[in-house]
């Protein structure tokens, strides 16, 4: 009888515990009493007592990523793209992933302002910043830069507008990816990539004007060059005619033609 007092006094104590497990950080909620409301103290790894009305809450301190997708197979069961317009309207659909942790020291803070866990933050008030962060930002931009050169660029000012936000209550909103491309409707998309197609064409052309061109010009530079190499060989031989002699005789063999005149070919001797 004894024994089986002292096993029931273990699982009610047992029962009456919360634990904070590794990598997490917990915040103590008393529903009743002088200490009524949530602890400005938070929990660190353990077990703690947690009488009637008394709960324990986790946030995890490390890096988790989750990924808001229409796809059912990641993230919730249910549709969680985020919709967005560009700055003429046009509508636009995308999925992302945020990498998240929690301070150790101010989730109480986080729990006072939004009374929630983590799952609860993730899907309300997380959500919903990056979603108004992403439609004031996009609205300022066109569908081709949302889609082509400043994809990247929008999503870091979304970033850093939710992370700004939420950084007094120590969410820390340390990355946001897309996960996956940017959605346009099928009309606008083949638009794009015909333009696109367009200018590789235009540039291409361009370059292939280039090449002619440059060739042309170094053409005309070797011809301008050769011409005025001999210019100025023509110049010298004519204010030097002793030189065009010098050279016949570099260039003669030694054997004098059979027929004459009487003198001798080309050497003329100075006297």
């Amino acid at each position: 009888m004894k024994k089986l007092m002292i096993l029931g006094a273990s699982c009610l104590a047992l029962a009456g515990c919360g634990q904070v497990k590794p990598g997490h950080v917990g915040i103590k909620v008393n529903q009743y009493g002088s200490d009524a409301g949530v602890s400005n103290q938070a929990l660190s790894v353990g077990t703690y007592f947690t009488p009637f009305g008394t709960n324990i809450y986790e946030y995890p301190v490390f890096t988790n990523t989750y990924t808001y997708t229409r796809s059912g197979s990641e993230g919730a069961v249910s549709n969680e793209e985020f919709n967005f317009q560009d700055k003429n309207g046009l509508g636009l659909t995308a999925d992302i992933a945020v990498s998240y942790s929690v301070s150790t020291v101010l989730a109480p803070k986080l729990f006072q302002k939004y009374r929630t866990d983590a799952q609860g933050i993730i899907s309300g008030p997380l959500r919903n910043a990056i979603r108004n962060a992403l439609v004031n930002r996009a609205a300022a931009m066109g569908v081709e830069e949302i889609y082509g050169p400043r994809k990247q660029e929008l999503l870091n000012s979304v970033q850093s507008d939710v992370a700004n936000y939420f950084a007094p209550y120590g969410l820390n909103v340390e990355k946001l990816f897309w996960a996956g491309n940017v959605r346009v409707p099928d009309v606008v998309l083949t638009q794009i990539n015909n333009k696109i197609a367009n200018e590789q064409h235009a540039l291409a052309a361009q370059a292939q004007v280039a090449t002619v061109q440059a060739e042309a010009q170094q053409r005309i530079a070797e011809a301008e060059g050769e011409a005025k190499a001999i210019q100025v060989q023509g110049d010298v031989l004519r204010s030097n005619p002793s030189v065009l002699q010098l050279r016949a005789i570099e260039k003669w063999d030694g054997h004098l033609p059979q027929v004459t005149s009487g003198g001798t070919p080309f050497i003329q001797l100075q006297k």
